[in-house]
C-alpha cells in the first residue's frame, strides 16, 4: 500500500479543489469579462467537481451555491451564481451529496437513487397516500406548462417541515423523476415534467447500478486527492452500501483506476484510504509548489474542500463546524461563519451579515487561527482582512 503525508494530502486536497493552479486541470482562473464567458466558468467548475450543493442561507450576502463559485473564480458577478440554472443550460437539480446542481451528463448516473426514491426519504410514499394531488399536479403542469413551487394550491406553510402538501407532492415526484427542476428564479424552483427538461438520450440511456456508483465513486476521488472509503461515499450519500462499497472499490484498484494509499498520522499507524495513479504522480510537483500566503480567499461553510469535517481538521488543524442550530448562547464561533483561506492554510473565520438595504457588511464576529505562516506583525489578520474587503466590494457593500 501507498502512503503519503498529511502536508502532500492538503495540497492535492487543495489541487483538486480548484484552489492551487487550477490552469494545471484546465479550470479557469477567473470571470472576468462577465457575460457568456463568466457562465461558461461557472459550468466548467460545477463540471469539475460534479455537483454544486445549494443552500437556502443568504445571511452572509450570498448562499453557498454563489460563494463556492466567487471563491474559485475571481471578478465573478456573485448573482451569476443564482440564476446558472435556467431552460437550456447543461444541467439538473437532483440529490446529489445534498440537493446540488449537476452536470446533465450525469443524469443517467442518478437513476438507481430515483429508483429508491419513488418512496420520498424523509415523508414516505406521499405519492399514493395523495393521489388526487400528484394527479393535479400532473395535469396542471401538463397543460398550463411549469408551475412554481410558491403558485402550488394548499395551506400556507410554517416552515420547512410544514410544508403545504402540494408542495411535499410536487417535492415527491420530483425526486422519483417524475418531475424535473426547469429553473429557479429568486431561489424558487419552477416544477416541469421531466421529459420536457431531461433531453430522451439521457433518460433512457441505461446503467447498470454498478456502473453509475463505479462512475461516482472516482469522480468524488478526483475531487479530494486522498480519500478514505468514507468521504467518498458521503460525497454521494451512498448511505446502507457498505459490502457494495467495498466490491466496486476492489475492482476499480484491480483495473488499476485507483490505488489503495495510507494517510501517514501522529500515531504512526497510517489511516486507510485512496488515491488515483495520476495524483500520486503529481505529488512531487505539488510539493515544490510555494503557495502564497498573502492570497486569501473566504470560502463557504458548505465549500467542496469543507464539508467533511473530520477532514478538514486532520488535513488543516481547523475546526470547522457549523452552529446555525445552536442557541446564540451557545456558539463559540458565530451563527453562519465564513473560513479564510490562505495560500494552504485556514487562517481565519468571519460571522458575516449582509445589510443590503443600507449597503453594509456587518462582521459580527472575527476569529483568528494560531499559524505557521511566516506573516509580518499583524500581517495574519491583514491578509484575512483584505479577504474579507475583496469580498465586501463583490457583493457592492461597505464592510463595517
Amino acid at each position: 500500500m501507498e502512503q503519503i503525508e498529511i502536508r502532500q494530502a492538503r495540497r492535492l486536497a487543495l489541487y483538486c479543489a480548484g484552489l492551487l493552479k487550477p490552469e494545471w486541470q484546465g479550470l479557469p482562473k477567473s470571470a472576468r469579462g462577465g457575460g457568456a464567458s463568466a457562465r461558461q466558468a461557472a459550468l466548467q467548475v460545477v463540471n469539475h467537481f460534479g455537483y454544486l450543493q445549494l443552500d437556502t442561507v443568504s445571511i452572509a450576502g450570498a448562499r453557498s451555491h454563489a460563494l463556492v463559485l466567487y471563491s474559485r473564480l475571481p471578478g465573478l458577478d456573485i448573482n451569476l451564481g443564482e440564476t446558472l440554472l435556467q431552460a437550456g443550460e447543461p444541467l439538473f437539480e437532483y440529490w446529489g451529496h445534498e440537493a446540488c446542481w449537476l452536470p446533465l451528463e450525469w443524469y443517467p448516473h442518478f437513476q438507481f437513487r430515483r429508483d429508491e426514491f419513488q418512496s420520498h426519504p424523509w415523508w414516505g410514499d406521499l405519492i399514493r397516500e395523495h393521489p388526487k394531488v400528484a394527479a393535479n399536479l400532473r395535469r396542471r403542469i401538463q397543460d398550463e406548462g411549469p408551475l412554481r413551487s410558491i403558485d402550488m394550491e394548499g395551506r400556507g406553510s410554517r416552515g420547512w417541515w410544514d410544508l403545504k402538501i402540494s408542495k411535499k407532492v410536487a417535492n415527491a415526484l420530483w425526486s422519483a423523476g417524475e418531475l424535473a427542476v426547469l429553473e429557479r428564479k429568486n431561489f424558487q424552483r419552477s416544477f416541469d415534467l421531466a421529459e420536457r427538461v431531461i433531453p430522451q438520450a439521457l433518460r433512457t440511456r441505461q446503467l447498470s447500478e454498478d456502473e453509475a456508483i463505479k462512475a461516482l465513486l472516482k469522480k468524488a476521488l478526483s475531487t479530494h486527492g486522498w480519500a478514505s472509503t468514507r468521504t467518498l461515499t458521503q460525497t454521494w450519500r451512498l448511505v446502507n452500501r457498505g459490502p457494495q462499497i467495498r466490491r466496486l472499490l476492489q475492482e476499480l484498484m484491480e483495473a488499476g483506476e485507483v490505488l489503495a494509499c495510507g494517510l501517514q498520522q501522529a500515531s504512526g499507524k497510517p489511516q486507510a484510504g485512496w488515491i488515483s495513479p495520476q495524483h500520486l504522480e503529481l505529488l512531487p510537483r505539488l510539493q515544490r509548489l510555494r503557495p502564497n500566503p498573502e492570497q486569501a480567499v473566504l470560502l463557504s461553510p458548505f465549500d467542496p474542500l469543507l464539508w467533511d469535517r473530520a477532514r478538514v481538521e486532520q488535513l488543516f488543524n481547523f475546526h470547522q463546524i457549523l452552529e446555525i442550530f445552536k442557541p446564540a448562547p451557545q456558539r463559540r464561533y458565530g451563527y453562519y461563519c465564513l473560513p479564510v483561506l490562505a495560500g494552504e492554510h485556514l487562517i481565519a473565520r468571519y460571522d458575516l451579515k449582509a445589510h443590503k438595504k443600507q449597503g453594509r457588511l456587518a462582521v459580527l464576529g472575527a476569529h483568528y487561527e494560531p499559524t505557521t505562516e511566516k506573516f509580518s506583525a499583524g500581517g495574519q489578520k491583514a491578509v484575512a482582512l483584505k479577504a474579507l474587503g475583496d469580498y465586501a466590494q463583490a457583493l457592492g457593500l461597505r464592510c463595517k
